[in-house]
């Protein structure tokens, strides 16, 4: 096996004259930047980076100030030059190609060449916002205020139709952006993005939800929840995907898996478990029981914690309607004793039920 350049090994290179002083420093950053927080992750930890230092946090402060500031200046701008007469639609198109080009220029050095976490987060995400600005408000936005105000008047139903296009768009343009520039967390918009487009053609279809729960409600009106369930299924396969492809969790491609988690946890667990709750009987809360297990296994064996956050809230519901009142607050407790306990050990638990289990267990995170 070939040992590891060390340090030393670098300072000599540099004294042979094999590598320039600047070529080892860059050297040195791009190993930093590709081990991150994960070498110091012990056995158990579920890599998860936000930031790796408060410069990224200084910088996205001043992304914060320059877009509030781009902003200002382009509704100077507006009211400046622009005539009644003129196409809106062009002028937001404009707006839009301007911060399009300003946002990837920026990514281009602080993702790209600086390889920042949270500066890449801030991008990924007033990327989606313009992108959003640019299809939505110049491609829509007339049509959208007019429907809006029409609908507020009793006249006719929100032009939801109208959206479709534009969002897909949207989704599109994010995803162009993670193809560049391979933001992690640009995955989660994109599978949020597709659910928006999924639900407002339905929606454009099938009428306005009655309430928002019809969203994870599979006996409510409407295709609304089967969407987010068939959606969330294919979200959970693509982030299993990543998660199989990188087992040891060393690449982006975990980092892809992290985020997709995070939006395809909830879909799933909020629409089994309000459906299961909304029944009110006992056979349904014993199934609820059942499948919040079932979660927990699901959850320790691919080594993801966000399926346990996301089903947490429904055990402590469960709780009040099962036992209620000094009862619940005693299963609550020891709710919280055993995530902990959990928590703790949780490798050790991986590692039983990894050799309980007919797996492919070389596909799985390893357990230490």
């Amino acid at each position: 096996m070939n040992a590891p350049v060390t340090s030393d090994d670098l300072r000599a290179a540099v004294a042979a004259g094999v590598l320039s002083e600047e070529q080892a420093a860059r050297l040195v950053a791009l190993s930093h930047s590709r081990r991150g927080a994960r070498e110091s992750a012990t056995a158990g930890d579920e890599p998860f980076e936000l930031f790796k230092g408060f410069n990224e946090i200084f910088i996205v402060t001043g992304l914060v100030i320059l877009t509030l500031g781009w902003l200002g200046v382009v509704a100077l701008w507006a009211a400046a030059t622009i005539d009644p007469s003129d196409n809106p639609a062009w002028l937001v198109a404009q707006v839009a190609l301007a911060g399009a080009a300003i946002l990837w220029a920026l990514s281009e050095y602080f993702v790209r060449r600086r390889r920042m976490v949270a500066p890449a987060i801030t991008l990924a995400v007033l990327w989606a916002g313009n992108a959003a600005l640019g299809f939505i408000g110049g491609q829509a936005g007339e049509t959208l205020l007019l429907g809006a105000a029409a609908s507020q008047a009793g006249f006719i139903v929100f032009p939801y139709g109208t959206l479709t296009i534009p969002l897909a768009l949207t989704t599109l343009a994010v995803g162009a952006y993670w193809l560049r520039f391979r933001v992690p967390f640009a995955m989660a918009m994109i599978a949020l993005g597709l659910f928006a487009t999924a639900l407002v053609l339905a929606a454009a279809r099938a009428g306005t939800p009655s309430s928002p729960a019809d969203l994870f409600l599979l006996s409510g009106s409407g295709p609304f929840a089967w969407i987010t369930l068939l959606l969330g299924l294919g979200v959970f396969a693509v982030a299993m995907a990543f998660d199989m492809s990188d087992p040891h969790r060393v690449t982006r491609r975990a980092a892809n898996g992290f985020w997709l988690h995070v939006v395809a946890a909830p879909a799933l667990v909020n629409t089994v478990a309000l459906t299961l709750l909304s029944q009110g009987t006992a056979q349904a809360n014993v199934i609820l029981s059942l499948f919040l297990a079932f979660i927990a296994l699901v959850a320790v064996v691919i080594d993801r914690r966000s399926f346990l956050i996301a089903g947490v809230g429904y055990c402590v519901t469960l709780a009040g309607t099962v036992f209620g009142g000094s009862g619940s607050a005693f299963t609550v407790l020891v709710l919280g004793v055993v995530l902990l306990l959990l928590g703790a050990f949780w490798e050790r638990i991986r590692r039983r039920l990894l050799h309980l289990l007919p797996l492919p267990v070389h596909r799985l995170p390893p357990a230490a």
